[in-house]
């Protein structure tokens, strides 16, 4: 469909997504081998730091060549020069797109003030591919900069046809000031959120058109204290290799003049769909209209019209809901004038209660156990960035396999792409906002800036149904002593009022929020009578939730691990290690049992085990950092995590 044509409302939104097969795992002496069998999934994102070395093997600046990583994955060749094709927003999904993403220009700089004078017009001399993590060896870098500039050019593509255009980041990390064709057209703050541009006044048609991007990312620099996860620029056990740069798809696209600009739909377990359109220009109300599409032969359920900037409601009783068991999701299609996007929902309600006088969290209505892991996120060959779309639905799939049905994404946010593959999958997401140091104490400029990228997660992330919990800090760190966790969270609830609130997983815990999270390893002190400073007493006024437990270590071999000599040495630093894998899943098992017994006789409602993969000096995955060996006996943790599902069995109804 060409941009600014009619279709029919029930055209499919854009061809299913690729998602590999389900796979089978076995462990043969201590690798598990990953074969595949076939499985059908149903519908289917001003202080200068010297230069730095990554792990990775350093460039010598010139064309573009992929680096030697530490470790490979089997997606490492599979990278190219055009990674990352699909369309980065299933949830605002327009045909006419051209994707940026590829080999760039790359020049560090030596301050803030080089942004002062652009590169205009210049060969910068290194070439690097986006998107990815300066640090990582998918750059073909492999250094962390404080400043760097980066350069294309590009052509606007014979089909996009439409009279305006927007031109969307979707991550870099830290601060990122926008040139086009010799002028300054934006600039944004924070590593973790998307943000778009229009840029209709300045590209050329018809000529080659150059895209200049100057980035600021301090990291951990003396006197700094920025959102950062788990990024160190010295590595440290549980710290890790920073993301330097743009590290998500950069993309143009094709608009109307009055178009769409953001979809805040909310569908609940009544089969109710509420929500506003926002429209680009002065705001003056546009009339719209939106069809709900069956997931079974795309044909239209439902039509509501409405207006933009206002709210509308549109009812569908007979929905199906969603749930990780089954994850239905809705095709939806909005026309607005010459507009047309695409986009989807998935009917379902998360919400705290009360089953026989035990807080819990309801899905839907019903108490159901959430059980997943720690999911860091990271990669052995792009750091933040995974080498392609189907790399990162492994995890997941891995995730679904073992029979998890949750997955607390841990100090980062990921892509779109990521967020649908947990919608179409069926896994519960918690989200944690990236922390700040855990060394320092954030000054009131600096909480502000916390809090207005937490804002900003929650406006862009709130329309997957998978995300069921939000997670405003963990175990202290960059939180203040006077509880700021209870502002940020009623002004939170004023953006969404319809997910629970971890208010602090682990320590410092001020009875914000809707859980009293405990941390513990390797043992879970889950909803129990007893506890372990510098956890908190058990509060019965809350959901009991273990955030983190397990952690339990196993060392491998020498091909499987990162050689970095300083995580290395940090092996032995994990809460337990066992020698083999027999030991590893006779003592996961025994752990297992206790969170089981737990959730019987206290108020346990679920946990979170430590941690999907190992990542650099930690050795307690579930998978190697390379994703080669499966530490699992997978029949024995189906059996084990079924049982902790059955406790909710027990005491069903609520009151």
């Amino acid at each position: 469909m060409q941009a600014g044509s009619k279709s029919s409302p029930t055209q499919r939104r854009f061809p299913p997504l690729s998602i590999p097969p389900s796979f089978s795992l076995r462990t043969v002496s201590a690798i598990a081998i990953l074969t595949t069998t076939a499985v059908i999934l149903a519908y289917t994102l001003i202080f200068s730091l010297p230069r730095r070395p990554s792990v990775a093997t350093t460039a010598a600046h010139g064309p573009y060549r992929m680096l030697r990583p530490p470790l490979r994955t089997q997606w490492t060749d599979q990278v190219g020069l055009n990674p990352w094709p699909s369309h980065p927003r299933p949830q605002l999904y327009r045909p006419s797109w051209q994707t940026l993403n590829g080999v760039w220009q790359f020049r560090p700089a030596d301050s803030y003030v080089a942004v002062d004078s652009p590169p205009f017009g210049q060969t910068l001399g290194a070439e690097v591919l986006i998107p990815s993590c300066l640090e990582s060896a998918l750059s073909g870098i492999g250094e962390q900069h404080r400043y760097s500039w980066f350069r294309t050019t590009f052509n606007v593509s014979e089909a996009l046809k439409a009279s305006d255009f927007v031109l969307s980041f979707g991550a870099v990390d830290y601060e990122a000031t926008i040139f086009l064709n010799g002028r300054r057209v934006g600039f944004h703050r924070g590593g973790y959120t998307r943000f778009s541009l229009d840029v209709t006044a300045l590209i050329d048609r018809h000529q080659s058109n150059e895209l200049l991007v100057f980035v600021h990312d301090p990291t951990d620099a003396e006197g700094t204290d920025i959102p950062l996860g788990k990024q160190r620029s010295g590595t440290d056990h549980i710290f890790y290799e920073p993301c330097s740069g743009i590290w998500q798809t950069v993309f143009l696209e094709s608009v109307p003049a009055s178009h769409i600009t953001d979809l805040d739909l909310t569908a609940d377990r009544y089969g109710n769909i509420t929500g506003t359109i926002a429209v680009s220009g002065d705001g003056r109300p546009q009339p719209f209209t939106l069809y709900l599409h069956s997931p079974r032969d795309n044909s239209v359920l439902a039509t509501v019209k409405g207006t933009t900037n206002s709210t509308f409601t549109l009812s569908y009783p007979d929905a199906d809901l969603w749930s990780p068991s089954s994850p239905t999701l809705y095709n939806i299609t909005v026309s607005l004038g010459l507009d047309q996007v695409y986009s989807y929902v998935g009917f379902r309600s998360i919400e705290k209660g009360v089953v026989q006088n035990i807080s819990r969290p309801l899905l839907n209505g019903e108490y159901v156990f959430q059980f997943g892991t720690l999911d860091q996120g990271y990669w052995p060959d792009g750091l933040y960035t995974p080498p392609t779309h189907e790399a990162m639905v492994f995890d997941l799939l891995t995730l679904k396999k073992l029979g998890f049905n949750m997955v607390r994404k841990h100090l980062k946010v990921e892509s779109d792409e990521w967020y649908h593959a947990c919608d179409r999958l069926g896994l519960l997401v918690w989200q944690d906002f990236p922390a700040m140091r855990d060394t320092m104490k954030p000054n009131g400029g600096q909480l502000e800036d916390y809090n207005q990228q937490a804002l900003e997660i929650v406006r862009t992330h709130k329309h997957f149904p998978s995300i069921v919990t939000w997670v405003t800090y963990n175990e202290g760190w960059g939180q203040i002593d006077h509880a700021p966790e209870y502002v940020l969270i009623a002004r939170l609830k004023q953006i969404d009022s319809t997910r629970l609130f971890d208010g602090a997983s682990g320590w410092l815990d001020h009875a914000a929020g809707d859980f009293h999270d405990n941390h513990h390893y390797s043992s879970p002190q889950c909803g129990t009578p007893f506890y372990s400073r510098p956890n908190s007493p058990f509060d019965p006024n809350r959901i009991g939730f273990q955030g983190e437990f397990g952690g339990v270590g196993h060392n491998v071999s020498a091909e499987h691990l990162w050689p970095n000599p300083a995580s290395k040495a940090t092996i032995d630093q994990a809460y337990e290690v066992v020698a083999d894998l027999e030991t590893w899943n006779y003592r996961t098992l025994k752990v297992f049992d206790e969170l089981r017994e737990q959730a019987t006789l206290y108020s346990c409602s679920g946990g979170v085990w430590v941690q999907t993969t190992d990542v650099e000096g930690e050795l307690n995955g579930i998978i190697t950092y390379d994703r080669k060996i499966l530490r699992p006996d997978v029949p024995r943790w189906n059996k084990a995590i079924e049982a902790l599902y059955g406790t909710a069995q027990i005491d069903r109804g609520t009151t």
